[in-house]
């Protein structure tokens, strides 16, 4: 905003003193980037996910939890390049053995090496986390979406549906309703996640968009006679997007975590599917005879987790205007 005029000194100034005025001012025009004789062409006015961006590339927090990601998805898609065993492959005689030449982790209760479990374990829990973070951002900014821009009637009863599944208790839910699911795949437990998952999001999104669809560009693209279609996809969806990202980021790690203590209870993932919760679960009754089975599967799950959760705080960092 311009600073105002002050008055008296324009009042005050004599022939001489507009000459001078008028030198400084042609000066600072020089001098200026851009100006009638600049020295370069005007710097381009950044946006605020390209200042997100510079400012995540000089964050070592991103830097750190972005390569262990990067890890854990490699793994996820190729873990036999660190890997060469069967994590199905088991020997009874060798049940709940220490480290061994070519089994650095050990043995589990039943015989199969905990290295090669814990390593495909990642790729059960990154599709669950990824998955469920995925359907839970994407329905959840619907339902939040149309809530905030419209208003009224479908704001009150979007509102008292999101509610009703923010008030069910997510574990107790998943006692109930995974308890008579027979699958031993991961849909179940995504979907399930994803029912429960999304008044979260659906919240965040209802308050971004009532924020967003205020400001005056909307106001004109409604005067020009925008649709509202036109309106919530090209104008505010892009300016109410940045706080569903970052809720969502952390929230991934929690859903990972979320994942093995449903497998843990036995009512998540059931064998023979490779998981850290299963593992952990199954090791937690040789904790004091065999400590190796219940500790590098926990080890990976709490890093996994930890990664995603400094993912996100650094995003969120980066996204939050009222931080810079």
């Amino acid at each position: 905003m311009p600073e105002p005029y002050d008055d008296g000194a324009i009042a005050g100034t004599g022939a001489g003193g507009a000459m001078d005025l008028a030198a400084s001012e042609a000066t600072t025009l020089e001098r200026t980037p851009g100006g009638p004789q600049g020295t370069g062409p005007a710097e381009k006015p950044r946006s605020l996910w390209s200042d997100a961006w510079r400012d995540l590339r000089r964050n070592p927090v991103f830097i750190i939890s972005s390569l262990v990601i990067l890890f854990l998805v490699v793994i996820s898609l190729w873990p036999s390049l660190i890997a060469s065993g069967n994590p199905l492959q088991c020997d009874l005689a060798k049940a709940q053995e220490g480290s061994q030449p070519g089994h650095p982790f050990g043995y589990n209760g039943q015989g199969c090496d905990v290295y090669t479990r814990t390593v495909y374990g990642a790729r059960t829990s990154v599709t669950v986390g990824v998955c469920t973070t995925l359907g839970v951002a994407l329905f959840g900014s619907f339902v939040g979406g149309l809530a905030g821009f419209f208003g009224g009637g479908w704001d009150a009863l979007l509102s008292r549906v999101t509610d009703i599944f923010f008030g069910i208790p997510v574990v107790l839910g998943g006692l109930v309703f995974l308890s008579v699911v027979t699958s031993s795949t991961v849909w179940p437990v995504i979907g399930f996640m994803i029912l429960l998952g999304w008044p979260q999001i659906a919240r965040i999104a209802r308050g971004s968009v009532i924020t967003a669809k205020q400001n005056d560009y909307v106001q004109a693209a409604r005067a020009l006679g925008a649709s509202n279609s036109r309106m919530l996809l090209r104008h505010i969806a892009p300016n109410a997007v940045a706080p569903v990202i970052v809720v969502a980021t952390i929230a991934l790690g929690t859903y990972i975590a979320l994942e093995a203590t449903l497998s843990y209870l036995g009512v998540g993932l059931k064998p023979p599917t490779v998981s850290w919760g299963i593992d952990i679960s199954a090791a937690s009754q040789y904790i004091r005879n065999a400590p190796h089975m219940l500790l590098w599967p926990a080890g990976a799950l709490a890093i996994t987790v930890l990664a995603f959760i400094m993912l996100g705080d650094a995003v969120r960092d980066a996204l939050d205007p009222k931080l810079r």
